[in-house]
């Protein structure tokens, strides 16, 4: 018995009879009548069960009693339709249901209705229809994920990773897969988190970092991988900062790392492709899903100039200068700052994607490479979509005995990063690299509001399930 799939139910199958798995989505008994809509993932089709079609009033009765999210195998005649069915993805036919078979039955009483977790906010308020707020989403995270909206980012999600994959690999990068648990705090901050381990303590790595720097110390020149990465507490855990809109305590890092020849410019212009490229492939090959989740949550489509823009701190601060904020030249930027440069970027370049180069090295940690020409800047930069950053980077200090006073001046610990500065004694190259979180990104692509929506299942301070 073959199971046909339900985006495959298109005109040129009337008239023929096939059988379908799906689950019940909606029903509506009319008389000697139920409609009922099944549904598959993103894809859904109306179907009838009707006295005299091949079926009885028990039939009848037996279908418009089966409870919403029920599974059920269907043997039906595909039917062209005269009038389009808007409600449906497959608007073109229907379905005459000649058998049907209860799989899985669900409970008769929802956490949540689907129709109302894509509702988009404020619409069928006057009716006094209802939305789901977040917390019920994520608490009941199972059903939410089948809504149409939650299937289409996840989707788009999974294609970033495969793009990102796709072109590093092109690019002859390797992927590799690092540590997560490690003996020490391996950027010396005292701010990770801590795990029993044996009879002694273990730390959460922050960031594939160190290990990533190893690769290239052991001649792997250009690596990259997509793992979890919790970050510090001091990013992640504080309450004021994990309770905001794009943090969370644990996020999907897609890191890169990379030997370059003569300016660290070459690893911008790489990681700078690379998201060109993904952008490019989510606009092509993803198109459903962008709509499916615009209906629900409408925006601009997402723009991005070849090459990308870069812009150099100093200009950034002039821009905002003129915008009336005020700023000193060693100042880091705050997240209203940084939100207030995307507008006026957009305005002036029109692209929502650009870097930000030249940063102050006061603000950046200790082993990023100073600026040659001006010791109050450094080799450093981050990435912005929609005003938000998504990645941070830097050329990083390859010379260990360097390595070891820029420590000693942010008064690390060095017996604590001992394995870090070690690495760099037995000859390494200039490299350097970034780290882009992948929900941020899917976020920002898709002009969503909360970080929350493209975490499957996320963390912060309150939220440790499901």
């Amino acid at each position: 018995r073959v199971l046909v799939r339900v985006q495959d139910l298109i005109p040129e199958k009337a008239d023929q009879l096939i059988w379908l798995r799906a689950r019940v989505h909606t029903s509506r008994a009319k008389g000697k009548q139920c409609f009922l809509v099944l549904r598959q993932q993103q894809f859904n089709v109306q179907a009838l069960v009707a006295v005299g079609d091949r079926a009885s009033k028990q039939m009848v009765k037996f279908a418009a009693n089966i409870t919403k999210e029920s599974i059920v195998d269907v043997e039906a005649l595909v039917r062209k339709v005269e009038q389009k069915i808007e409600s449906c993805s497959q608007q073109d036919v229907e379905l005459h249901i000649e058998r049907i078979f209860v799989i899985s039955q669900a409970e008769p009483r929802l956490p949540l209705q689907l129709e109302d977790a894509v509702r988009p906010d404020g619409e069928g308020e006057e009716e006094g229809r209802a939305t789901v707020n977040q917390d019920t989403k994520l608490d009941n995270r199972v059903i939410d994920l089948r809504t149409t909206t939650s299937q289409a980012i996840f989707r788009l999600q999974s294609g970033v990773c495969q793009l990102f994959r796709e072109t590093l690999i092109k690019k002859g990068f390797v992927e590799i897969q690092t540590p997560k648990i490690i003996s020490a705090a391996s950027e010396g901050g005292a701010n990770v988190f801590t795990v029993s381990y044996f009879k002694t303590s273990a730390y959460l790595a922050q960031s594939p970092q160190l290990y990533k720097q190893m690769c290239i110390c052991a001649d792997f020149d250009k690596v990259f991988c997509v793992g979890p990465d919790p970050p510090e507490k001091s990013k992640g855990l504080r309450a004021e900062d994990s309770n905001t809109h794009r943090h969370l305590t644990e996020f999907v890092g897609l890191d890169i790392e990379m030997a370059f020849s003569y300016h660290y410019h070459e690893v911008i212009d790489s990681i700078t492709d690379t998201m060109v490229q993904i952008f490019k492939g989510l606009r092509d090959n993803f198109q459903t899903e962008i709509q499916t989740v615009n209906k629900q949550y409408p925006s601009e489509p997402f723009k991005f100039l070849e090459p990308t823009l870069r812009l150099e701190y100093t200009e950034a601060l002039a821009m905002l200068c003129e915008a009336g904020v005020e700023m000193g030249d060693e100042d880091d930027l705050s997240t209203p700052n940084e939100k207030l440069l995307g507008r006026l970027v957009k305005e002036k370049y029109d692209t929502d994607f650009y870097v930000l180069d030249k940063y102050p090295l006061a603000v950046r940690p200790f082993y990023t490479m100073p600026d040659p020409n001006n010791p109050k800047y450094s080799n450093s930069y981050d990435m912005f979509m929609r005003g938000e950053e998504i990645l941070s980077g830097a050329q990083r200090v390859h010379d260990a005995q360097m390595l070891t006073d820029r420590a000693i001046h942010h008064q690390i610990d060095l017996e604590k990063i001992k394995a870090y500065i070690d690495s760099f004694r037995y000859g390494a190259p200039p490299h350097g690299g970034g780290g882009i979180g992948l929900e941020r990104v899917c976020m920002l692509y898709l002009g969503l509001h909360n970080v929350r929506q493209t975490s499957m299942f996320p963390r912060d301070p309150k939220r440790l399930t499901p």
